[in-house]
């Protein structure tokens, strides 16, 4: 006798009653406390892929091989009656189901994991489905999309499922060496050998809102250490906050967020782009104005200048903030992530002061990053790398954060791998200083095959108070300190630190933040241009040799002296 679907939905967190059907229309997320309950595999490609796009993927033996009981594993009831009863519950034949589609017009493969059938646990059957999809996705150069749901490993297949934590993530290992991009979708619950392999091993990982994810189930955790957990330990947003994911994104926006993740649909035309700068980068110190270098440093740090959120508001398509360094921390100094400039697609990081208000600033740490900071940028770089995307990053920075939590987080080591990890990067880079570039925390992000500064930015060892304060012995004398360093853009260019200067609108980038945009994405676009079609081998001998001359101090121009201070 056919069962009827009920009528009323009683939400498992808030307890209330919501009608059925307007459930299934919100994709079964609660519209009185915003619960994401559980998709089927089915319901969730459904809801992903383009329509009529999916096709299935056949794996060896067939779409049904017979049910495999490879301990002979008893419980309370053999492993293979809950095997055989797990697959007429389901409709399928393993906790995975693997498929070809489209999403946006981008082809996918994707591996979407069904907690129904026994918990969404990980034995041979699941990793033999993943690497088919991985394999799948090698063999036809497009991206993999995991959607992952477990409670971890499954225990009746007993080493053969530990087993399996490590074939996956070999698997993924040959879409980076092949430079395939892998996406990641956390769903509520994913935990053990599932969270420990193939799940937080993807270029990008997204999450539910409250999707949980962790190694030990919180229980585990508790009753083994006997420490009283933190609010929402484990939860997508308590992951976000300490850096292990990407973003939490709400489930009616994952289609959209992942076709923009995913990029330029194949042979999209895009229409040509409206020319952004009236003026182009000046590259004559002659043609650049004697200026007062305090008045510059001035300039430089008003609060008002555009920020990188501003300029990739302005300046991308599809842009796409990525969190997190994925060792527990994400600064907030430091914003990044893919997008489309002028039709191409670019990797985007930056310095973030935070804006015109002091709260704002004290959010972002006024722009200071911290090894976490520099550790994403990182992490942004290589994805980068792998996925051949020119590396953009705009500079506005007093300096790299000099508190003691950042010391004992290894603050030097991160600045000095990201020094190394720039000068080896075999895609354009193009860096832009668009406010304050201070010392190790501005180069962190500046080894590059072109550097340009703004009209009113600057570049310095050290800022003009801690020079005044060390070599004047008063912080009083920060205007001769700054004209002294040489650190505006008409001295940087005279020392060639500097490739370009990018004009600004009339009395600063703060005035017109459009028009400061239109400035520097003229200078982006041009750079990206020339640099876009030398191989890698040119691109890195090219950087090198550009930071290299800098041992040749001797043969730079010389500078009138200036007066000293009394």
């Amino acid at each position: 006798m056919a069962t009827t679907e009920p009528e009323w939905v009683r939400c498992e967190r808030c307890e209330a009653l919501v009608y059925a059907k307007r459930y299934t229309r919100t994709l079964r997320v609660c519209p009185e406390c915003g619960a994401h309950g559980r998709l089927t595999a089915r319901q969730r490609l459904d809801q992903l892929l383009d329509p009529c796009s999916q096709a299935p993927l056949v794996p060896e033996g067939g779409e049904r091989p017979p049910a495999h009981d490879p301990l002979d594993f008893t419980d309370t009831r053999p492993y293979a009656q809950r095997l055989r009863d797990a697959r007429e519950t389901t409709g399928l034949d393993e906790a995975v189901v693997c498929v070809r589609g489209t999403i946006g017009g981008r082809p996918v493969v994707a591996a979407v994991m069904d907690f129904r059938f026994l918990g969404g646990s990980l034995g041979p059957g699941v990793g033999a489905r993943i690497t088919l999809a991985a394999r799948t996705s090698l063999r036809h150069r497009v991206p993999l999309l995991l959607v992952t749901a477990s409670g971890g490993a499954r225990m009746q297949e007993g080493a053969l499922s530990l087993m399996q934590m490590a074939a996956t993530a070999q698997v993924l290992a040959e879409l980076d060496e092949a430079g395939v991009l892998v996406l990641s979708v956390v769903t509520d619950p994913t935990y053990g050998g599932v969270a420990a392999s193939y799940a937080t091993l993807a270029d990008v990982i997204l999450a539910e809102p409250g999707a949980r994810l962790g190694f030990a189930g919180p229980r585990v955790v508790q009753q083994t250490t006997g420490r009283q957990l933190p609010e929402g330990f484990q939860t997508a947003e308590f992951l976000l906050a300490h850096g292990l994911v990407d973003d939490v994104v709400p489930r009616a926006a994952l289609r959209g967020a992942l076709s923009r993740l995913l990029g330029p649909r194949p042979g999209a035309r895009r229409p040509p782009a409206a020319p952004r700068a009236p003026a182009p980068v000046v590259r004559d110190v002659e043609a650049l104005p004697e200026r007062d270098a305090w008045e510059a440093v001035r300039l430089a740090r008003h609060p008002r200048r555009p920020t990188v959120a501003d300029y990739a508001a302005h300046l991308l398509e599809d842009f796409h903030e990525l969190h997190g360094d994925r060792l527990g921390a994400d600064c907030p100094a430091v914003m990044g992530g893919p997008g489309v400039l002028d039709g191409q697609p670019v990797m985007l990081i930056g310095h973030h002061k935070g804006g015109p208000t002091l709260d704002g600033r004290r959010r972002r740490h006024f722009g200071m990053a911290g090894p976490a900071g520099h550790r994403k940028a990182a992490r942004l770089m290589r994805t980068a790398a792998k996925l051949e995307l020119p590396v953009i990053t705009l500079i506005d920075t007093p300096g790299a954060d000099p508190g003691p939590d950042a010391e004992s987080g290894g603050q030097a080591l991160a600045i000095a791998e990201n020094l190394r990890l720039m000068s080896r990067l075999p895609v354009p880079v193009v860096a832009v200083i668009t406010g304050e570039g201070g010392s190790g925390g501005a180069l962190a992000l500046a080894v590059a095959d072109r550097v340009l500064v703004s009209a009113n930015g600057i570049y310095s060892v050290i800022s003009p108070e801690g020079c005044a304060a060390i070599l004047w012995k008063d912080t009083q004398a920060a205007p001769l300190a700054a004209a002294a360093l040489r650190l505006h853009a008409r001295d940087l260019l005279r020392l060639r630190i500097v490739d370009g200067v990018v004009p600004e609108p009339p009395d600063g980038a703060h005035r017109d933040h459009a028009a400061a945009a239109a400035y520097v994405g003229g200078a982006l676009s041009a750079a990206l241009d020339e640099l876009r079609t030398r191989e890698p081998e040119r691109l890195l001998a090219e950087r090198r040799d550009r930071f290299h001359q800098f041992h040749q101090f001797h043969q730079f121009h010389q500078f009138p002296q200036f007066p000293q201070f009394p």
